[in-house]
């Protein structure tokens, strides 16, 4: 029994993934629900527009962020403001007099709505709150293009390094090493089945949510389509960068759930960006799941235009270069004829003594 005992913790010593999903997860985990875990928002960008912006935002409590004030603009510049995701509030004011203040709120941006409102509800009379793009304030018009996205990443991330890693396990990937095939027209080979795939599984998933949960699409197709190009490409070169580094499957399925973990808790898909500590926010800004939600809810819910979304749509555009340039040159090395492969697993490692 002892000897069983020493044999298996120097087992799992080596075994440095399973190790590693043994003391890390459980940190991630307490690190997520200790600063990431809440809903409330402190605080909103807000803009204040209308002839009394000025005497209106320097009377607003903390919570309202003002980080746009102009006195010549009305409602049609404020819902332009909300479309473009430049504020999550716009506070439109009458002429001079008692004319209550018109709240336009963003609905897309569900947390801060839902904080946003309960708080212009304690206001009264004062404030007349129109919440745009998600009147109802319903969770499953700003899950549904996050699911989206997550199915993405599962197809990307699980799906194409297993696909690969079973083909390396069966040794048929080892004879593309004689064939004069250049190791990016490989992997373009090899993920193009995955990426149609995934094509057809997100369209499928954004019209039944549009037709189990009423979910509307306002925006522009070609946009989305885009986003879902470059973000696909990110999710599938992971894919690919996790089989090189992956002997068996086993290895694969640890190694992509370690990118697949932070994507569902981290990318304010469950809980709110700007509700999570400034450490853990920044962790989620390096996700592309992150950036594939600003697209996908910002065409979906908000028609918004693409001179809005060009930050997210250059961030993942970079992700996908440098995820791509960084597996091209794993799977160059493991196509190499002489390059050494370690093929031992935990299994056949035998107690020395």
């Amino acid at each position: 029994m002892r000897a069983m005992i020493i044999k298996e913790f120097r087992e799992l010593r080596r075994d440095r993934r399973t190790l590693a999903l043994l003391v890390v997860l459980p940190l991630l985990l307490l690190v997520v629900f200790g600063y990431a875990a809440n809903f409330y928002v402190s605080s909103t960008k807000t803009a204040v527009i209308g002839p009394q912006a000025a005497q209106i935002a320097a009377g607003l409590p903390d919570y309202f962020d003002v980080t746009h004030t102009d006195a010549a603009q009305n409602r049609a510049d404020g819902e332009m403001l909300l479309r473009e995701n430049t504020v999550d509030v716009v506070l439109v004011t009458g002429e001079s007099g008692p004319a209550p203040v018109e709240a336009l709120v963003d609905g897309s941006n569900l947390f801060a709505a839902q904080s946003t409102v309960s708080v212009l509800n304690k206001a009264g009379g004062d404030v007349n709150t129109d919440v745009m793009f998600n009147p109802d304030l319903k969770t499953s018009w700003v899950m549904v293009p996050a699911i989206i996205g997550l199915i993405l990443t599962f197809i990307g991330t699980i799906v194409t390094s297993i696909g690969l890693v079973r083909e390396r396990e069966a040794g048929t990937l080892e004879q593309l090493a004689v064939m004069p095939i250049k190791p990016s027209q490989v992997i373009l080979g090899k993920i193009a089945p995955y990426f149609l795939l995934a094509a057809v599984d997100m369209i499928v998933v954004t019209v039944l949510g549009m037709l189990l949960f009423g979910v509307p699409f306002t925006g522009n197709v070609l946009v989305f389509a885009l986003g879902a190009a470059l973000f696909l490409f990110v999710v599938l070169g992971l894919g690919v960068l996790i089989s090189t580094i992956s002997q068996t499957v086993g290895q694969a399925i640890q190694t992509a759930f370690f990118f697949l973990l932070p994507q569902i808790l981290l990318s304010g898909m469950i809980f709110p960006l700007d509700a999570m500590a400034a450490g853990v926010r920044w962790i989620g800004y390096l996700l592309p799941l992150t950036y594939f939600t600003m697209i996908s809810q910002g065409v979906m819910l908000r028609a918004a235009p693409i001179s809005s979304l060009w930050l997210p749509l250059v961030v993942l555009a970079a992700m996908a270069v440098v995820v791509f340039t960084g597996a091209t040159m794993r799977f160059r090395h493991d196509l190499a004829p002489n390059a050494p492969r370690s093929t031992t697993t935990t299994d056949d490692v035998s107690d020395p003594a």
